[in-house]
């Protein structure tokens, strides 16, 4: 169903569907999925309001997502924590960080 405007939100989806539901203005501080809502792209992503991202998984797409609202909200902060990352996810953040130019 396609929606033909610009929301507030828009729906991520991982390559075992799970669906994240996160702010436009936080999922767009990655490059890639900015690319694919912008709409002079021309990519259906842009009347869908929804990135279906199949290389990334449930869980890392999860932790992707608490990085984006936790970049979003400590952009203008100047002693910013370290976010709590499980060792075990540290490679596919990497992967899906690079995939993703956040």
């Amino acid at each position: 169903m396609a929606d033909n405007k610009e929301t507030e939100y828009v729906t991520l989806v991982s390559s075992d569907d799970f669906e994240f539901k996160i702010l436009r203005s936080a999922a767009c501080i990655a490059g890639t999925i900015k690319k694919a809502l912008d709409p002079q792209s021309g990519f259906r992503e842009t009347t869908q309001n929804r990135v279906v991202l199949s290389t990334i998984n449930g869980v890392v797409l999860e932790k992707v997502c608490e990085y984006l609202y936790y970049n979003q909200k400590h952009a203008e902060s100047k002693d910013v924590p370290d976010m709590e990352i499980e060792p075990q996810l540290c490679l596919e953040l990497l992967i899906a960080a690079d995939y993703l130019d956040v």
